[in-house]
């Protein structure tokens, strides 16, 4: 179980706190920012109580020099250093986060592009780069 409080979250201290032994422990610090993997962006904010605000825009570059896009925006819940926002709205979606060290954050979704909303070929799946820290600006959908 996490807790994530408002005072350490103003405070940009600890946040989390995990009752299972092997969890590791991210702090707001450490989950809010923006992350980046070729074309695509996830915008996350530590909201508190064991949430995040999640914002993923996605881009498929085609053959033909076109563009496919993807967005998805929601709360996802966090314990330990794994969060998973579900998404319905389409089909069965579910993107997992792990918070891995040095600003990495490795990114699986279950479902298909056309289950989670995504244009063709549009994936959250990959290993982000964090490219920027604190709070993100989140942007309004295409």
């Amino acid at each position: 179980m996490i807790r994530l409080t408002t005072a350490a979250l103003i405070a940009g201290t600890c946040v989390v706190s995990v009752a299972a032994q092997n969890s590791k422990v991210v702090t707001a610090a450490q989950a809010n920012g923006v992350y980046r993997y070729y074309d695509n962006e996830f915008r996350i904010l530590a909201l508190g109580h064991n949430k995040l605000k999640v914002q993923f825009d996605g881009v498929y570059h085609t053959i033909s020099k076109s563009v496919n896009t993807g967005y998805a925006e929601g709360e996802a819940t966090i314990e330990g250093n794994v969060a998973i926002l579900v998404l319905s709205e389409f089909g069965p979606c579910k993107i997992t986060m792990v918070f891995l060290p040095r600003g990495k954050l490795k990114v699986t979704q279950d479902g298909s592009d056309a289950d989670c909303g995504f244009g063709h070929n549009v994936y959250t799946t990959g290993t982000y780069n964090k490219i920027r820290s604190g709070k993100p600006k989140f942007q309004p959908p295409p």
